[in-house]
């Protein structure tokens, strides 16, 4: 058999491609149930093996130290099933990405994608592996080899063309981003990806008004229960009110659709993180909520897999006074970076200094916490995430520069943030602040 990735499936029947197909626009749109059409389709026909390698890819590119268990246990049984070229260059790279060693797992997959550039679970799962490693050049540039083969009339088009969209989104190409996005949103309006792309545009641009435009006249699309990634587009939500000064509004949503729709996953956990810090900068009292929130990451960062992820538990366990699970992480990061792996540097140079930053920050030394800062902050996309993502750091930042009385250093920061985003409440009170010092 063979589907739309353009290369024979071993193992797969004519009953069970069309689960599988289903299974692999569900996963790639972030809308539906992948993992339960993978299923289907292994019942249907036990030996399909793509369908097993595209369960791993759920498991592996979660970045979730619990569910990446679970996904070498299914890689083990994969490997014995892989017979075609492709699906060993599939279980070639599962091997290195199930150890966190996401460079050496794209570069297997960017040579496979050159060969068979209709193979959109290499595409998703490269994008997805190089987020995490801040790479999204490679991300447009991925993407910008295989569109030209691909017909538009082609099955899922659309989807490959809102990975370009955020790839140039991220390398800050906001214009051709938003025309290539919303051009993806028309030919798939159920997609996570391409909202997602134009919310971050509108983000990045200061668009808060427009962005809250955008997401009330797509809400049809992307705040139903098949959006599997909602909990995002909510923080988006409520990133464009805190923008917009409405910090009591980002607090409901928070409190309303953000914990609602949040998965036991560190990287869906981070959005929770990530708004309770900001708003408890601007006077915001979180209370209670840490706590609540630092039992669900319990496990879901373990120093080693993910330092996004850890950083937000870290961010998280700090202010629900956790202080003995901040240690342990502190101690797991630290051996990380002592290591020689993959992401030891990454540990060492940004993934440490960015806790402690905080950790200084939370006990109220905001000097210390601008002395670890402010070094790191050049290769903060090292971390992984988005520019909005990582810009709770900076956020951080600039307020620690005004509360230790620096005034050079916070006047300098609050005028960077001010151009790229002149009417952000934030920015502005950003601003007084430090001109008041």
């Amino acid at each position: 058999m063979q589907g739309t990735q353009g290369y024979p499936l071993s193992g797969a029947t004519g009953e069970a491609l069309d689960p599988f197909e289903q299974g692999l626009r569900a996963f790639t749109l972030a809308y539906g149930d992948a993992m339960g059409r993978f299923d289907a389709a292994l019942h249907l026909a036990p030996d399909f093996a793509m369908a097993r390698i595209a369960k791993c890819w759920m498991l592996a590119i979660a970045n979730d130290a619990v569910v990446m268990g679970t996904a070498r246990t299914l890689l083990a049984e994969l490997r014995k099933g892989a017979v075609t070229d492709e699906e060993k260059a599939h279980a070639a790279a599962l091997t290195h990405a199930v150890e966190g060693h996401r460079r050496a797992a794209v570069a297997i997959l960017d040579r496979h994608l050159m060969r068979r550039p209709f193979d959109l679970l290499a595409h998703y799962a490269a994008m997805i592996l190089d987020a995490f490693q801040g790479r999204f050049p490679a991300v447009r540039d991925r993407s910008a080899r295989a569109l030209p083969l691909w017909s538009k009339a082609q099955p899922n088009y659309g989807i490959l063309l809102s990975f370009y969209g955020f790839g140039l989104e991220e390398a800050g190409d906001y214009d051709r981003s938003e025309d290539t996005s919303r051009a993806a949103a028309e030919l798939e309006p159920f997609g996570y990806w391409p909202h997602h792309a134009v919310s971050h545009v509108l983000e990045m641009t200061g668009r808060a008004d427009e962005g809250l435009a955008w997401m009330a006249d797509r809400a049809p699309f992307w705040s139903m229960t098949e959006n599997v990634n909602r909990v995002h587009i909510w923080w988006h939500n409520a990133l464009y009110h805190v923008e917009l000064g409405h910090y009591e509004t980002a607090l409901q949503i928070y409190d309303g659709p953000i914990l609602a729709t949040q998965k036991p996953f560190g990287i869906s956990l981070t959005n929770a993180s990530a708004l309770l810090w900001r708003l408890e900068t601007v006077g915001c009292a979180a209370g209670h909520r840490w706590e609540q929130l630092a039992a669900l990451w319990t496990d879901h960062a373990d120093g080693r897999l993910c330092v996004f992820a850890d950083v937000h538990a870290a961010m998280t366990a700090l202010r629900a006074d956790r202080h003995g699970d901040v240690e342990t992480l502190l101690a797991a990061m630290t051996a990380t970076a002592a290591e020689n792996t993959e992401s030891s540097s990454t540990y060492r140079d940004i993934g440490l200094p960015v806790v402690r930053g905080l950790a200084a920050f939370h006990r109220g030394d905001y000097g210390q916490a601008v002395e670890h800062l402010l070094p790191a902050r050049v290769d903060l996309w090292k971390l992984g995430g988005s520019y909005a993502q990582r810009d709770v750091i900076d956020w951080t930042l600039t307020e620690a520069a005004t509360r230790a009385g620096q005034r050079d250093v916070a006047l300098a920061l609050a005028y960077e943030r001010l151009g790229t985003r002149p009417h952000s409440a934030p920015n502005q009170r950003f601003l007084r602040d430090a001109g008041a010092l």
